[in-house]
C-alpha cells in the first residue's frame, strides 16, 4: 500500500494479482514441470478470468523493465496467472473523529462477464490471501489488520461472483499532536499571561489578546483538514480553542471598562476651595471640597470606585483559576471521550464490519 489521501477519499497501491484455475485442455501428464509463459503475445492466446476492480479509479500496467506478467502451466492443467499492477482504489471514509479515527479501505475483485453459474471467484486461503509487505510503513496510518472475504454482486444483469480485502487502519496522532494540539494549547496558555498584567496596561493586555486570537485562528483555517459538511474532533478542538482566547479578550475588555467608567471619580467644583488628598486603592487622588456635606459625598464617591476596582480585580484573580481550570476539564471530556468512549464504540463497529457477510449492488 502507498499513500492514502484523506481529501479526495482514496489509496494507491502496488500489487500482484495471483489467479489460479484449472483448464483440462493445457494438461500434459508426460511433462515433469511446469512451463513458464512471460511473452505477452503467448499470454494473450491463453484463456485468462475475466476479473476486474469496481472501486478502483485509476489502474495501470507494470513495464519496468519489462512486463511484469507470467504465466505457469503444470502439468495436471492447473494454471497460475501473475500480474503487477498500479492501482488507486476509492475508500469512503467516516471522519467525525479526525485525527484519532480509524478507517476501513476496501480492495474489490469482481467477475465481470461471468454470473456465478460461470465462474465463482475464490480466495485460495482466507487467512493468508492477501498479504503485505513486512517492512510496510505509510506516513499517516499504521495497519492493524487484513480481512478478506467473498461476496456477491447483485445487479439487473445477474448475480456476479465477487472477493474484497478489507484494510483496518489507525490514524497516527503524533503529526497533529505537534502541528496542532500543542501549538494551540500553548495559544491558549499565553492568553492567560493577561490576568497577571496591570488593568492599565492596555497597550500589553489588548496586543497579547489580539495576537493570541488571531494566531490560534489562522492555525484552525490553516490546518490541513478534509472538508465534510460533519463536525469532526479536530474542530471541536480548535473551535473551544478560540473560543477560550476570544473569552479571555472579552475578560480584559469587561475589566478595564470597569475599572475606567466605575471606579473612576468626576467631581466638578463650582467654586474654588482648598484641596484635600483620599486614598484610592493605591494612588491619592486630589478632589476639592467646599462643605463638609460635599467632602462627605466625595467620601461615599471614593469608596464606591474602591469597591468597583477592586471587583474589576477580583475578576482577574478569579479568572487565573478559572480559566485553567476549565480548559483542564475541557480536555478531560475531550481525550476520555475520543480515546476511550469512542474508541471502543468504533472498535466494536469494525469487529461487526469485519465478520459480516459483502453484498454489492
Amino acid at each position: 500500500m502507498g499513500s492514502i489521501n484523506t481529501e479526495d477519499m482514496d489509496y494507491t497501491t502496488d500489487l500482484y494479482l495471483k489467479n489460479r484455475w484449472t483448464d483440462d485442455r493445457l494438461s500434459d501428464p508426460g511433462r515433469e514441470e511446469p512451463l513458464d509463459l512471460a511473452d505477452p503475445n503467448l499470454v494473450k492466446a491463453i484463456w485468462k478470468p475475466e476479473v476486474f476492480f469496481p472501486n478502483a479509479k485509476e489502474g495501470d500496467f507494470q513495464f519496468v523493465t519489462m512486463p511484469n506478467l507470467l504465466i505457469r502451466i503444470h502439468p495436471d492443467g492447473q494454471i497460475l496467472y501473475i500480474l503487477r499492477l498500479k492501482l488507486k482504489f476509492s475508500c469512503m471514509m467516516e471522519l467525525s473523529r479526525y485525527p484519532l479515527d480509524k478507517q476501513a479501505c476496501g480492495m474489490m475483485i469482481s467477475s465481470f462477464s461471468k454470473t456465478t453459474r460461470e465462474m465463482i471467484l475464490t480466495w485460495s486461503k482466507t487467512e493468508e490471501a492477501v498479504t503485505v509487505a513486512k517492512d510496510l510503513k505509510m506516513p499517516q496510518f499504521t495497519l492493524e489488520k487484513v480481512v478478506a472475504k467473498q461476496c456477491e454482486d447483485y445487479n439487473h444483469m445477474g448475480n456476479y461472483s465477487c472477493l474484497v480485502a478489507k484494510f483496518f487502519m489507525r490514524r497516527s496522532i503524533s503529526f497533529h499532536l505537534i502541528q496542532n494540539y500543542l501549538p494551540s494549547m500553548l495559544m491558549v496558555g499565553i492568553s492567560w499571561v493577561s490576568f497577571w498584567m496591570d488593568i492599565e496596561s492596555v497597550p500589553g493586555r489588548i496586543s497579547l489578546g489580539v495576537i493570541t486570537l488571531l494566531s490560534i485562528s489562522n492555525q484552525a483555517s490553516g490546518t490541513n483538514v478534509p472538508q465534510t459538511s460533519y463536525v469532526k474532533a479536530i474542530d471541536i478542538w480548535m473551535g473551544t480553542c478560540t473560543a477560550f482566547v476570544f473569552a479571555a479578550l472579552v475578560e480584559f475588555t469587561f475589566v478595564n471598562y470597569t475599572w475606567r467608567t466605575r471606579g473612576k471619580i468626576v467631581h466638578k467644583p463650582n467654586t474654588p476651595a482648598k484641596c484635600k488628598g483620599y486614598e484610592n486603592g493605591e494612588k491619592l487622588i486630589p478632589v476639592e471640597v467646599d462643605n463638609p456635606r460635599l467632602e462627605d459625598n466625595i467620601g461615599k464617591a471614593i469608596s464606591s470606585a474602591n469597591c468597583w476596582r477592586k471587583f474589576a480585580t477580583g475578576i482577574d484573580e478569579v479568572s487565573r483559576i478559572l480559566f485553567p481550570l476549565g480548559f483542564a476539564v475541557f480536555n478531560i471530556i475531550y481525550w476520555v471521550y475520543y480515546l476511550i468512549i469512542a474508541q471502543d464504540h468504533e472498535d466494536e463497529m469494525f469487529g461487526e464490519y469485519a465478520n459480516s457477510t459483502y453484498i454489492l449492488e
